[in-house]
């Protein structure tokens, strides 16, 4: 069995990776001014093995940003506008009828789709039906996909990351929960405030472009991956993390009054994951050994916003998940002696 204690050589590596991070947040900040918090857990959530749901209304570089992205780190990107009259096969792919030149014999061929990519951008997906939002579930999961009864597997590193624009809703297939559960972070975007809106308008309205550099590649990428799940965790913070996301469920025993008035459903077991899960990736990203409370407290939002449903109380007294988070973060205390968190 192998061991998941760190080695004097990945002490090394983590160094080289907090270094690697500095870099790779130059290059990308020469692209995108500002979003700090929002590059940061996208590069969580890629490190982690994780999935990102990007919303944010119109016009915040969102593809910029992944494209960049996909640049800097020497991975293949593909992009797929989500519509309503988008099928599954334009996702994954399709038998095509081809003749053979030789010998004039016709067979069926596949024909890879857009999936086959390192980085995946779903644009809008909530544009689409759910059979065809569907047709990502397996991608993200087990990274191969089935098509025409055949299983095909994905290239790795293979990274989703879907949009949603909060404002429109009419034509909209909101996802279901059990898809939206796919997704390790639902990372929300604003809008910049004035100083680097007005760099923004700077730079994209002159003749320079900027070229950021290649950093990482796929292998080097893989290899960071499995680095992160090298990273020790004491105890204390995986309780402090099953107890956060325990609390959420309203029918729990522990849940605190404001759960079961405000909760319709809470977070599942795939949370407490995740946040461990990123909470090493944050760890090793910023050049410590360890992860800590605050790396848990960190991710929380991002982590649990998509998983927790709000009931039509909360709905109809301005209640959101966000609301309802920020009061558990409150509300579930870390033990002072180091004690598991129950």
């Amino acid at each position: 069995m192998e061991s998941n204690e760190i080695q004097q050589h990945e002490i090394a590596e983590i160094e080289e990776f907090a270094d690697k991070r500095e870099t790779m947040l130059s290059e990308i900040r020469k692209v995108i001014v500002g979003q700090d918090r929002v590059i940061e857990e996208v590069l969580i959530a890629l490190f982690a093995r994780g999935h990102c749901l990007l919303v944010g209304v119109p016009g915040l570089a969102k593809t910029l940003l992944i494209s960049t992205l996909a640049e800097i780190l020497d991975l293949e990107f593909n992009r797929i506008q989500f519509t309503p009259d988008l099928m599954p096969s334009d996702i994954t792919g399709t038998d095509i009828l081809q003749e053979d030149p030789h010998s004039g014999k016709r067979q069926f061929q596949f024909l890879k789709g857009p999936i086959f990519t390192n980085i995946l951008l779903a644009d809008e997906i909530n544009r689409t039906p759910p059979k065809t939002q569907a047709a990502l579930l397996q991608s993200m999961q087990e990274y191969k996909i089935t098509a025409s009864g055949r299983t095909y597997p994905l290239d790795l590193p293979f990274f989703v990351l879907a949009t949603q624009n909060p404002i429109e809703q009419e034509g909209t297939y909101p996802l279901p929960e059990a898809q939206l559960d796919r997704f390790m972070l639902n990372i929300e975007i604003r809008y910049p405030d004035f100083d680097d809106e007005v760099e923004i308008v700077m730079q994209t309205t002159s003749n320079v472009k900027p070229e950021p550099r290649k950093i990482l590649d796929g292998p080097k990428i893989l290899r960071y991956q499995e680095l992160v799940r090298k990273v020790p965790v004491s105890p204390f913070v995986v309780s402090y993390a099953v107890a956060l996301t325990q609390r959420s469920r309203p029918g729990g025993a522990e849940t605190p009054q404001f759960v079961k008035d405000y909760v319709e459903w809470g977070a599942g077991p795939r949370a407490s994951q995740y946040l461990i899960l990123g909470a090493k990736a944050r760890t090793i990203l910023q050049g410590r050994y360890a992860v800590s409370i605050e790396d848990i407290q960190a991710l929380a939002p991002s982590v649990l916003r998509h998983r927790i449903v709000p009931n039509y109380k909360a709905q109809g007294e301005g209640h959101t998940s966000l609301d309802i988070i920020n009061k558990l973060l409150a509300e579930v205390k870390s033990p002072m002696d180091g004690t598991h968190a129950r």
